[in-house]
């Protein structure tokens, strides 16, 4: 009898563990804060992909012209139309401006371009306690403005120039960044570039620029339609001759070390 049920026992064989059902796990209820944002989620996400893909193309557009010379600029263009008339406009390379004329537009513009990575904080500083009456964009920024953005004094705009000024300062040597202001800056109604402005004012290329004339050049920048390079003001002539001075300054202090290769 004992022999059978050993037997009997045998044929079954081992037993077999059950297999373990999974745990359900508890979902948390959702809070009011998650059935309020709920119906947003969606912009929140569009909202960040349609920030990085801007970024990837801000980043792109900037490479590029860190080669290839902008065709033109949004102020070109509306002084363009309001004049009814193509403006003059005549690329050189930065081999072909006198030293002294990117020194001079340094000394007059943002005499701390090499020390800075685009926003000279000083400035803005001072700006600031000066109550706005004086400006303290450099000249990083207003390459960004001008060459990818347009003029104004919007909010949008200057967040724009904001996160433009840092990525052009990583992608572009500072003697790019003055070659390309020095090529799209105005210098005369319908007159940009220091190549169209040399021969306007002073029938001579920009490589042939003397101390004096690019101080004059460089003292028309701020306020291009009402001062006159080779009909000076009184206060055009004293601006040129601090400029001049200023830029001797930079030139032996090596503040202009950074773009004179």
């Amino acid at each position: 009898m004992a022999g059978s049920k050993s037997k009997s026992n045998a044929q079954q064989g081992p037993k077999l563990d059950k297999p373990r059902q999974p745990r359900k796990r508890k979902t948390k209820a959702p809070t009011l804060v998650d059935r309020i944002l709920a119906p947003y989620r969606w912009l929140v996400k569009w909202s960040v992909r349609t920030v990085l893909v801007l970024g990837l193309l801000a980043v792109l557009l900037v490479g590029l012209f860190g080669f290839v010379n902008p065709p033109t600029t949004h102020t070109m263009w509306s002084e363009g139309r309001r004049l009814d008339a193509p403006v003059d406009q005549v690329w050189v390379p930065v081999e072909g401006i006198a030293p002294v004329m990117m020194r001079s537009a340094v000394a007059a513009e943002d005499a701390n371009f090499c020390l800075h990575w685009g926003f000279d904080v000083e400035a803005i500083q001072a700006a600031i306690e000066a109550g706005g009456a004086r400006g303290a964009s450099t000249i990083s920024q207003q390459v960004a403005k001008n060459v990818f953005l347009w003029q104004g004094r919007s909010w949008v705009r200057k967040a724009m120039e904001a996160g433009l000024t840092p990525i052009m300062e990583g992608l572009w040597t500072k003697q790019r960044i003055l070659e390309v202001y020095l090529n799209i800056a105005e210098f005369d109604e319908g007159v940009f570039g220091v190549q169209a402005a040399a021969r306007h004012y002073f029938g001579v290329d920009a490589r042939d620029l003397s101390a004096t004339q690019a101080a004059r050049l460089a003292a028309v920048l701020p306020s291009p339609k009402t001062r006159s390079a080779s009909r000076p003001s009184n206060f055009v002539q004293r601006r040129a001759a601090s400029i001049r001075a200023g830029a001797e300054t930079i030139n032996a202090d090596g503040r202009a070390d950074c773009f004179q290769g």
